[in-house]
């Protein structure tokens, strides 16, 4: 592997491990976790763990890109900007709106099991 891909692996890694790092995430990486026994436990078909796997994907990359944009925002806004503020609503919006489409996927996979 040429070294300019190993160097952008590791860069990503590093990301990925400053993303961790954020108690947010830590919740999140628990949830999945919680998600995962639960698929195992209750036996998920093949497409259902594609769903899950897809769902919980998405959370995960909305929450990185939230991340990511906090700190970006964070440097070149240091004090309060309504339009800083603005931006980091939308991307905690779009964390929202894909942890409320994983619920669903869960409640559509998981909740006929519970009875």
């Amino acid at each position: 592997m040429p070294s300019r891909a190993m160097a952008a692996i590791g860069y990503a890694l590093r990301g990925v491990g400053f993303m961790l790092a954020a108690r947010n995430c830590q919740v999140l990486l628990a949830a999945t976790a919680a998600v995962v026994a639960a698929g195992l436990y209750f036996r998920l078909s093949g497409p259902e763990w594609c769903a899950v796997i897809v769902a919980t994907g998405l959370v995960w990359v909305a929450e990185a890109l939230n991340t990511a944009l906090e700190r970006l925002t964070d440097l070149v806004s240091p004090g309060f900007h309504p339009l800083a503020g603005k931006a980091k609503d939308i991307a905690a919006g779009a964390v929202l709106l894909a942890v409320l489409a994983a619920i669903s996927i869960g409640l559509i996979i998981f909740a006929p099991r519970l009875h």
